[in-house]
């Protein structure tokens, strides 16, 4: 069968008559030829023509075809053109000779027309797939390479969003190892403006560039809502609607959410699908387990997802380890996984914190194993109450469009107390008026604490003495719950006024609640051996230097900010 089109034959063959038979019946079949009559004129009309295809005779005088094949091979490179060997050897060796020597196919003397007509059409068919396979090949590297700048002006994006938190604080140690360009691990941390600090370690399904587009969102609003004050709550409330609302069914976020207080001395966290972390003492002993107890963000709807959370004491010094699962899934030769136990005997052989990251790669790496994801290491060091120091927020407006005489009245009632924490919502409103911009952090601190005693203490009745130990911390927070889910009377009632005075403003605040009240003297007179964990908000707004006032029995308190 001819080919499609015609193609450029080179024959060498030493006999003249063979020669000008073969030359005649490849013209006839559309082609042209050019010829040859020995291996080094085949090898030479080559380099200067270029054939498609070679018919080279095996034996021939001054280079033989063995040789000139091998020779005509190494001058096409990737290309492929075919040679068939003209032979009238029969013999096994002689036509194994030929195929090593670089030809492709092999035909008997007396040549027949329609035998050498279908071999010429076989090898160029071969001929045309290798040259579509080296364009294809060519073009995507083309692709590959335009990809990877892509993705590494996107990684230079994503890096500068996800790292511009306080991952550089003095109190964090974090390494990630990425499986690819792009790291499906996230972590992001962020001051709130009470000085507590926010830390999101997360995992997306797969890796990768597509594991980092859903980081983009969470990313914005992690920081947005971590910098306006809301609590961990009401950030994982919008991560995993927005989650929800933006990801294909099968892609979500594994996540463990972090709010250290520095001032009380305390950890909120929110586990969801990642492996557990652990909370140190200074001397690295394992004091609890930082357990997953819900579903990953982006799978459950905003009104089934559990935003339930673990609140624990952290003393200043200990520590949180926080981990990916591409440590604990890493698989050896067998399959077998490096596993919790491995990595636990590893923390406990630790001595140096410095050092723990290094040692955990390193027993990685003793285990023989191949990570099968993105590797993400942190650890947390709890400071001393001041001891960090937040970015101050930078804002765009002079503030002078703010009013400076206004009052606001806001009460919450049982089912608004259940869902709605409006500090963060009261503190944007202050921060409105730019002479308490300064005092932002510290008016946050103050809400909070005052808001947290009325509902706490006031409304639900609780009993910060529960709070002596470790133990009792964390029953006083489960009680909260309980009560807080079957509240149905009760109220707190947030009062501002805002008043210009001669050389700037004040603000008044007061919260009151439907409490019995408190007798705040005999509270702030506990010896030292008896609070515990307790009353450490009322201590906190007299470390601040704000002047306070508890009246009506302590179902209310007045706190003034000057400016």
């Amino acid at each position: 069968m001819p080919a499609e089109q015609g193609l450029r034959v080179l024959i060498a063959e030493d006999g003249a008559a063979d020669r000008l038979l073969l030359a005649q019946i490849v013209r006839r079949q559309g082609h042209e030829v050019v010829t040859a009559e020995n291996g080094e004129q085949a090898v030479a009309l080559f380099a200067e023509q270029r054939p498609d295809l070679v018919l080279l005779d095996a034996l021939m005088p001054v280079m033989d075809g063995f040789e000139a094949a091998r020779r005509i091979k190494a001058m096409a490179g990737e290309a492929l053109i075919p040679i068939i060997f003209l032979t009238s050897m029969n013999e096994e060796q002689g036509l194994v000779r030929c195929l090593e020597a670089g030809g492709d196919d092999f035909m008997a003397k007396p040549y027949s027309a329609v035998i050498l007509a279908a071999k010429i059409g076989a090898m160029d068919r071969l001929r045309r797939l290798q040259a579509t396979v080296l364009e294809q090949r060519d073009e995507l590297a083309r692709h590959h390479h335009h990809l990877l700048n892509e993705q590494r002006v996107a990684k230079a994006v994503f890096d500068k969003v996800a790292h511009s938190g306080c991952l550089r604080s003095s109190n964090i140690r974090y390494l990630q190892s990425p499986y690819a360009l792009f790291n499906g691990d996230l972590l992001l941390a962020a001051f709130a403006p009470s000085g507590d600090m926010h830390v999101l370690l997360g995992d997306f399904t797969g890796h990768g560039l597509p594991a980092a587009v859903g980081a983009m969102p969470l990313a914005e609003v992690f920081y947005g809502m971590t910098a306006k004050g809301y609590g961990l709550v009401e950030t994982l409330r919008e991560m995993n609607a927005k989650l929800k609302r933006i990801l294909p069914v099968d892609m979500f976020c594994c996540a463990l959410l972090l709010n250290l207080s520095f001032e009380r001395g305390t950890v909120e966290v929110w586990n969801g699908g990642m492996p557990d972390g652990y909370r140190l003492s200074a001397a690295g002993e394992v004091l609890s387990v930082l357990q997953s107890r819900h579903l990953p963000l982006g799978i459950l709807a905003p009104e089934q997802f559990d935003d339930r959370t673990d609140i624990l004491p952290l003393a200043a010094g200990e520590r949180l380890f926080l981990l990916s699962d591409g440590v604990v899934d890493t698989s050896d030769a067998t399959d077998r996984l490096f596993g919790v136990e491995r990595l636990r005997e590893v923390l406990a052989a630790n001595r140096d914190p410095g050092r723990l990251f290094d040692e955990v790669m390193q027993a990685l790496e003793r285990f023989g194993g191949v990570p099968r994801d993105d590797i993400s290491l942190c650890d947390i060091r709890m400071a001393e109450p001041g001891g960090l120091a937040p970015v101050a927020p930078v804002y765009s407006d002079s503030g002078r469009s703010s009013p400076l005489d206004w009052s606001l009245s806001l009460v919450l009632h049982a089912d608004s107390l259940k869902r709605f924490n409006p500090v963060p919502y009261l503190l944007q409103f202050l921060q409105e008026i730019h002479g308490l911009r300064p005092s932002s952090g510290v008016l946050h601190s103050v809400l909070g604490e005052l808001y947290s005693n009325a509902l706490e203490h006031g409304v639900l009745g609780l009993d910060s003495r529960l709070k002596q130990d470790a133990e009792g911390f964390a029953e006083y927070y489960r009680e909260r719950g309980r009560r807080l889910a079957a509240l149905s009377e009760g109220f707190v009632q947030i009062a501002l006024r805002v008043e210009p005075m001669a050389a700037g403003g004040r603000l008044t605040v007061e919260i009151s609640d439907s409490g019995t009240g408190f007798d705040i003297e005999k509270v702030l007179a506990r010896p030292a051996s008896e609070k515990g964990f307790s009353g450490r908000g009322l201590q906190l707004v007299q470390r601040l230097g704000v002047k306070a006032q508890w009246l009506d029995q302590g179902r209310r308190a007045r706190v003034e900010f000057g400016w």
